[in-house]
């Protein structure tokens, strides 16, 4: 059985509710050792008094403030003293209503127990009461000489405390972002066509479906240096969507995501698992910027290549093409698929 991180006395109203926090998740990051270049060597750090330069034991550190004209110390037992409660009672103030509580005030979460077999009956009651309710405990604490403002709640038969941001934490993203749209305006066309993507990509919330890659590649890789085998590289981040090809990206992400094959078909898969947009779209995208500075057509069906075979076609060009006839699944296409799938479409009209 895990330790607890902390215990003490939950109350609400004139109830008390002796309890135990334990940590509720865990990190799988690969960690690795400090060595020095060139040693199986290993570096560590060390407390070390920057006037003699020896190293000082843990129980002789004290905490002390800079008041600028000299150091005021302050003793482990002194913080306890003055903490709310003796740093022992977890008091809630109120139960507040769950979707008030907006999302960017939660921080970490642990599970809260009975601190007894004699406990269960007043821990179901509160687990309960707040399940029907639909509303979290809003309390203070201090653990580990930091006060929480967290919010209790109850999840599948139990307890849990969520660690809450203060509210002047909080950053306010006008003073942190310097382009935020505000009132950029966009198309009924191009809102259309976002809301049409949204709807196409919806999926169910399975969070085992989901899992870290970038950890995976990274034990990869230590296991092919290991045993000297070569390392593919990820593919590079994708290229930014100009606001001139915006409409064609959101076409072929709506015919791409469409495909029975799941999201994205045979598209290139980037190193955190997800596709790459279509290559098509970013030649399309070069090739009217070209066009655009030229004063020369921007499609592939334009007056000089009308007549063109599809085999001298740039894949710009076939897809274009493959767009205004509607071939369905361009979107994954390459270039050859795209002069098979023209072909296809000029004999089913010839024949029909």
């Amino acid at each position: 059985m895990a330790r607890p991180v902390w215990s003490g006395t939950l109350t609400f109203g004139l109830v008390s509710l002796p309890v135990q926090m334990f940590t509720a998740t865990d990190s799988h990051t690969v960690r690795f050792h400090q060595l020095q270049r060139g040693t199986s060597d290993r570096v560590r750090n060390k407390r070390v008094n920057e006037r003699t330069g020896e190293e000082v034991p843990l129980d002789e550190i004290v905490k002390a403030f800079d008041a600028g004209d000299e150091y005021v110390l302050v003793e482990p037992d002194e913080l306890d003293d003055i903490a709310p409660g003796r740093s022992k009672t977890l008091e809630i103030t109120g139960f507040v209503d769950l979707e008030d509580v907006e999302p960017i005030f939660f921080d970490k979460t642990y599970y809260l127990g009975p601190k007894g077999k004699e406990y269960t009956k007043v821990y179901a009651l509160l687990e309960k009461a707040l399940t029907d309710a639909d509303r979290a405990g809003i309390a203070t604490f201090v653990m580990r000489n930091h006060q929480y403002l967290v919010a209790l709640k109850a999840e599948s038969g139990l307890l849990t405390l969520h660690t809450l941001h203060w509210a002047d934490e909080i950053r306010d993203p006008r003073d942190e972002i310097d382009d935020l749209p505000g009132r950029t305006k966009v198309t009924d066309r191009e809102l259309k066509m976002a809301r049409q993507l949204v709807d196409t990509l919806r999926i169910e919330w399975k969070p085992e479906d989901f899992h870290d890659t970038y950890q995976e590649q990274v034990k990869a890789l230590i296991e092919a240096k290991r045993t000297g085998e070569s390392v593919e590289k990820a593919e590079p981040p994708a290229e930014s969507t100009n606001v001139v090809d915006l409409m064609d990206a959101l076409r072929a992400s709506v015919d791409r995501a469409k495909k029975p094959s799941g999201r994205g078909g045979s598209g290139k898969k980037r190193a955190d698992g997800s596709a790459s947009p279509p290559t098509q779209i970013r030649d399309a995208a070069a090739k009217r910027r070209r066009s655009a500075g030229s004063g020369k057509p921007t499609t592939g069906g334009g007056k000089s290549k009308k007549g063109a075979p599809l085999d001298s076609l740039t894949k710009a060009e076939l897809y274009r093409r493959a767009t205004d006839a509607e071939v369905a699944g361009r979107s994954s296409m390459n270039r050859e698929e795209l002069v098979e799938a023209l072909r296809g479409t000029r004999r089913h009209r010839a024949t029909s």
